[in-house]
């Protein structure tokens, strides 16, 4: 866990440091609207790996996407929108409050309630929103 938790806080502070002043002109220029185009690209090239069953090609490009998605979060952090804390306790929260047959007293017969259990949280949460 400590070696999972070192890993992402140096990446972040990689990121961190390349969008400084004295960073990378590149990452400093990135904006949300700017990252739209290679956050596809990098999405299909993952997609491409997985398809091709090589492993390290797969860790590879879920790297680059996972660097494109922390540089998204620190460009919205600079602008005061959020943290990467908040996305990461957000999604946390969504999958404990999805999956209630495993964080709660839920019983599910099969796969098909499963389903059904799912869509229904989810459609409860978007009338909340």
């Amino acid at each position: 866990m400590e070696n999972r938790q070192q890993s992402f806080e140096a990446l972040y502070a990689t990121i961190s440091r390349l969008r400084d002043s004295g960073g990378c002109p590149w990452d400093r220029k990135q904006t949300p609207v700017s990252l739209k185009k290679y956050l596809l690209e990098e999405n299909t090239e993952l997609i491409e790996a997985i398809d091709s069953g090589d492993a390290l090609h797969i860790c590879e490009e879920m790297g680059d996407l996972l660097f494109l998605l922390l540089l998204l979060a620190r460009i919205h952090a600079e602008s005061g929108d959020f943290t990467m804390t908040d996305v990461l306790e957000g999604i946390n929260q969504k999958m404990i409050r999805r999956h209630p047959h495993v964080f709660g007293d839920s019983q599910l017969e099969n796969e098909a309630d499963l389903r059904a259990q799912w869509e229904k949280i989810k459609s409860e949460e978007k009338r909340k929103k």
